[in-house]
C-alpha cells in the first residue's frame, strides 16, 4: 500500500511561489497516477492537477498557466510548483495516487490514496 507525505506549504504573499513536494512509499510509484487536491476553507475539496506519464498532465482552470505538476519516478516525488500565488488559492492541499492506473483523473474517488495534506496560505 503507498504511503503519501506532503511537504512544502506555508504562509506567502500573493503574487508569491511555493514548491510543494509529495513523497511516495510502498509501492511502484512509476505505474500510478499522481494528483493533487485543495480543500479551502468552508469549501469541499477540489481537484487541481493530475499527472500521468510526464507528458501527460491535466489542470484547474483557474491555475493554468501558474501551476505545474511534475514527477521524478527515481525520487518516488511528485511536485506541484506554485507562482504566482493569489488568495484564493488558500487551502490545505492533498497528494492523492490513483494506484495500478497512469490514466488521468479529476475525480477524487478514482485516487485510493492520500497524504494529510499540507497547508498553503496566500495573504497580505
Amino acid at each position: 500500500q503507498v504511503q503519501l507525505v506532503e511537504s512544502g506549504g506555508g504562509l506567502v504573499q500573493p503574487g508569491d511561489s511555493l514548491r510543494l513536494s509529495c513523497a511516495a512509499s510502498g509501492r511502484t510509484f512509476s505505474s500510478d497516477a499522481m494528483a493533487w487536491f485543495r480543500q479551502g476553507p468552508g469549501k469541499e475539496r477540489e481537484f487541481v492537477a493530475a499527472i500521468g506519464l510526464n507528458i501527460f498532465t491535466t489542470y484547474i482552470d483557474s491555475v493554468k498557466g501558474r501551476f505545474t505538476i511534475s514527477r521524478d519516478n527515481a525520487k518516488n516525488t511528485v511536485y506541484l510548483q506554485m507562482n504566482s500565488l493569489k488568495p484564493e488559492d488558500t487551502g490545505i492541499y492533498f497528494c492523492a495516487a490513483r494506484t495500478r492506473s497512469l490514466f488521468l483523473s479529476r475525480s477524487a474517488s478514482d485516487f485510493d490514496a492520500w497524504g494529510q495534506g499540507t497547508q498553503v496560505t496566500v495573504s497580505s
